[in-house]
């Protein structure tokens, strides 16, 4: 099997990744994935793909994560692998795509406002 390259994106997070057969080893900007996402919630979102399809230790995965904190970058990957998984096998996209993990969250951080503070919120009103 050759090695597959593919993205994926969470707000401000790009994940891009390289997968091939192996024996389920997941590393991440060089490091393992168990130490660069400290909770176990993040570490279920990044091996969710893999347990969907009942492929958890079949690939090696080697990702370059950039950009967002570490909830972003562990929803870019996830959709990273997924997009993978569909790459390499057809019948993988429905379970997949029934669990939502082929779908880019549309999501993002509104912008600031001129003469606010934030986004949506005012300054203090003053009568007098």
């Amino acid at each position: 099997m050759e090695i597959i390259n593919t993205i994926g994106r969470r707000k401000t997070a790009v994940a891009r990744i390289y997968i091939k057969s192996g024996s389920g080893k997941i590393s991440v900007n060089n490091r393992d994935y168990t130490e660069y996402f400290p909770t176990g919630i993040l570490q279920y979102v990044v091996r969710q793909p893999l347990e969907t399809v009942n492929e958890a230790d079949k690939f090696d995965i080697s990702a370059n994560l950039t950009g967002g904190g570490i909830t972003g970058q562990a929803e870019a990957l996830s959709l990273a692998i997924s997009r993978a998984l569909c790459e390499m096998n057809v019948e993988h996209r429905p379970p997949l795509k029934e669990k939502g993990l082929l779908r880019r969250d549309p999501r993002m951080v509104e912008r600031k406002k001129p003469g606010q503070p934030k986004a949506r919120k005012k300054f203090q009103f003053s009568k007098r």
